[in-house]
């Protein structure tokens, strides 16, 4: 680290702020096909079934990539793979406008799934660098309100361009938005140990509290699979990232078939939800930052919010299938995504408590690639399920996945405590001394 220029004061905060655009760009991309699926579907002759493989080719890239990705900013660093990672998702993402088949559709959404796969891993390993244990919650919910808060944004964007320029002129927006991000991303960020305006102060409370084992090798991947830690990243994950992965690809087709809305009320209401989700991610991650402050311990802090957002699904469920108003409606998916949003902010926050710095990226892909399996099979079960009976048998799903995926990750990790640091053995890294 040198202070050679002006330092920037609270510059971890700015750090987390770009990424957090990162995601809400990130999230305007995925988020363009669900706000216009209906008319794509008209146009295209799509069924449910159909609209299910698309959605699951861009969930196989996803999930595929979560590991590649974690592994890749693991070895070339936040910085650049970040770069490659955005890059891919912004070429994908124009070349939707040039799609004339569901066939064609599936593969740029193929391509999108590889590039977006990275921005979490990233994320996650830019946050144990830069900020200490008892803050790692918050900068999470900060970073990942952004899938919230493009979720609130596309859909009136979105159908406004496309109500305006037609559909496919709206998958420029988010890819045009990335390109600009980048270039500041690229004269900006750093690791904290490099960054020219990060103070002496900043720098020594970043590492005050990072409650790292001393600094060791990155662990060979399948050696990772040993640590019962990794594997409850991997059930949480299992078992409830399907439910966002359900609201996000399909609430416009819901409020369309199942409510009667046309695509401009779609741009109008559905972003409701997703602005209560955002709030649930902060207080989700405020909260159990808050209870860090405190003096309680990570393993007591992030169980009682976990445990406690859980419970929100079946609730929020129940307001949904008996609702006899659409107001009832948005209310009872509101409660589901605020109960998500709440319970994600604090799992993607177990590899950086879990883990060393060195494998922190992996392990997140790990988590993500569980994550992009489950939510593949359920979104193809989903489209049969809708094209044969209704959505009223999915929700039930859904109302049950949280307090299973909680009860299970509970059982699988019991207590939350950092893996030990992996040094490799001396004749992999070149040999022992003469």
């Amino acid at each position: 680290m040198t202070t050679s220029v002006r330092p920037v004061r609270n510059l971890r905060w700015w750090i987390i702020g770009m990424i957090c655009m990162l995601t809400v760009i990130n999230y305007i991309d995925r988020m363009t096909l669900s706000v216009l699926a209906p008319t794509i579907m008209d146009e295209f002759k799509m069924t449910n079934v159909d609209y299910s493989r698309v959605v699951t080719a861009f969930l196989l890239a996803y999930t595929v990539s979560q590991s590649l990705s974690g592994r890749i900013i693991d070895r070339i660093g936040t910085r650049r793979g970040f770069m490659v990672f955005v890059g891919i998702w912004s070429i994908a993402s124009m070349l939707h406008a040039t799609a004339r088949s569901a066939v064609q559709l599936a593969g740029f959404r193929f391509l999108l799934g590889l590039g977006e796969a990275g921005n979490w891993p990233g994320a996650a390993k830019a946050v144990a660098e830069w900020f200490p244990a008892r803050e790692r919650a918050f900068a999470m919910a900060i970073f990942n309100s952004g899938a919230s808060i493009g979720a609130v944004v596309a859909p009136p964007l979105i159908a406004f361009v496309a109500v305006a320029y037609g559909w496919r002129s709206a998958f420029f927006v988010g890819a045009s938005l990335s390109i600009f991000v980048m270039i500041v991303w690229f004269f900006v960020f750093q690791t904290p140990a490099n960054h020219p305006r990060l103070s002496a102060e900043e720098f020594a409370h970043i590492r005050s509290d990072q409650g790292d084992a001393p600094a060791g090798d990155r662990r060979p991947w399948r050696s990772l699979f040993k640590h019962r830690q990794v594997w409850a990243i991997i059930v949480a994950r299992l078992f409830t990232d399907p439910i966002w992965w359900f609201l996000i690809s399909w609430l416009p087709n819901y409020l369309k078939n199942e409510r009667g809305f046309s695509l401009a009320l779609i741009g109008m209401l559905a972003w409701i939800p997703f602005l209560i989700a955002d709030l649930g991610n902060l207080f989700g991650g405020g909260a159990s930052s808050l209870l860090l402050r405190k003096g309680w311990s990570v393993d007591r802090a992030r169980k009682v919010v976990m445990l406690g957002s859980a419970t929100l699904a079946p609730i929020g469920v129940t307001l949904l299938v008996f609702s006899s108003t659409d107001a009832l409606a948005l209310v009872g998916i509101s409660l589901i995504a605020f109960g998500f949003q709440r319970w994600i902010v604090n799992v993607i926050t177990l590899p950086s408590d879990c883990c060393p710095k060195e494998d922190v990226g992996a392990v997140a892909g790990i988590g993500g690639t569980a994550a992009g399996v489950a939510s593949m099979v359920f979104t193809l079960l989903v489209g049969w399920v809708v094209d044969n009976f209704s959505y009223t048998p999915v929700y039930i799903m859904v109302g049950f996945m949280g307090p299973m995926g909680a009860l299970a990750w509970l059982a699988v990790m019991r207590r939350i405590e950092k893996v030990p640091a992996y040094v490799a053995p001396r004749a992999a890294r070149g040999g022992a001394a003469a």
